[in-house]
Formats: structure tokens, C-alpha cells, sequence
């Protein structure tokens, strides 16, 4: 794949499918991912955090709603995710969200580095008050 937007819609397409290795596929072996769920770096950890989205919302999708096409770096997207909460979640703060069956609509944007037909950088940005909120968690108060 030389066209780095067709390596982008790959990974797209790749997400939808709960296809983990064709998720990997699309990065270069010393990727670099970075999301509110954390930070990412080679196949191995990769795969791992995309691994548990998938456990974590077994009917997880993503729609690509808008494509920069006149920016090739990078190559930015906007997009809605939905899923049903069915599996752990692992939290900010470390603690583990059991399944909720709650399901949930995000926003959110990414950021790919696309070099060698491969992605070498990819940033994941999203609300992620938006998305707990949805699974019923709420903020806590800040003492006075």
C-alpha cells in the first residue's frame, strides 16, 4: 500500500472487522500509538490496547465521517465510535470497569504518520468525559 491514505482506510476497515492482525499490519514494526488509553509502541503493545478496546466493546465500530484530503501529514480524520460496554475496561486510574452492557456514541479524531506505506505515528484524540459519562462514571468532587 504506497497510497497513505489507503494504508489509513485500511486500518479503518481492519477496526470494524476486529481484525488484530490486520490492525498491525498497517503500523511499521517500531510504531508509535498514541490515545487517552495510553501510549503504544511496537506490534506487541499495539495490538494489546486494540486487543481490549475489542474485548471491551465486542460490537465496537468506527465511522470515518471526515477525511483532510489535501493533508498528507499528517493524514487526519474525524470520526464516531460506538459499542456496547460488554467486557473490562481498564480506567486512567487503573481500576477496571466491569462490563456495564451500557452502550455508548463517541467523537473523536486521529492523527497518522504515514511513511514507507506503513503508519509510523498515530494519534487518537476523543472525550473521554463523553465516553465515561455514557458508562455511568462521573466526576469526583475536588475537596474544598
Amino acid at each position: 500500500m504506497s497510497d497513505p491514505w489507503a494504508v489509513k482506510r485500511r486500518l479503518a476497515e481492519a477496526l470494524n472487522e476486529h481484525d488484530l492482525e490486520g490492525v498491525i499490519e498497517v503500523f511499521s514494526p517500531d510504531a508509535v500509538l498514541v490515545s487517552p488509553f495510553g501510549i503504544a509502541e511496537g506490534y506487541e503493545q499495539i495490538g494489546w490496547m486494540y486487543e481490549q478496546v475489542f474485548k471491551s466493546f465486542p460490537d465496537f465500530h468506527v465511522m470515518v465521517w471526515y477525511e483532510a484530503v489535501r493533508c498528507d501529514a499528517p493524514l487526519m480524520t474525524e470520526w464516531t465510535a460506538t459499542g456496547t460496554h460488554l467486557g473490562p475496561l481498564l480506567l486512567p486510574s487503573g481500576n477496571v470497569l466491569e462490563g456495564t452492557s451500557r452502550r455508548v456514541t463517541f467523537r473523536g479524531t486521529c492523527a497518522s504518520f504515514v511513511e514507507d506505506g506503513k503508519i509510523k505515528t498515530h494519534r487518537e484524540y476523543f472525550d473521554q468525559l463523553e465516553l465515561y459519562s455514557q458508562l455511568g462514571l462521573c466526576l469526583a468532587e475536588v475537596p474544598a
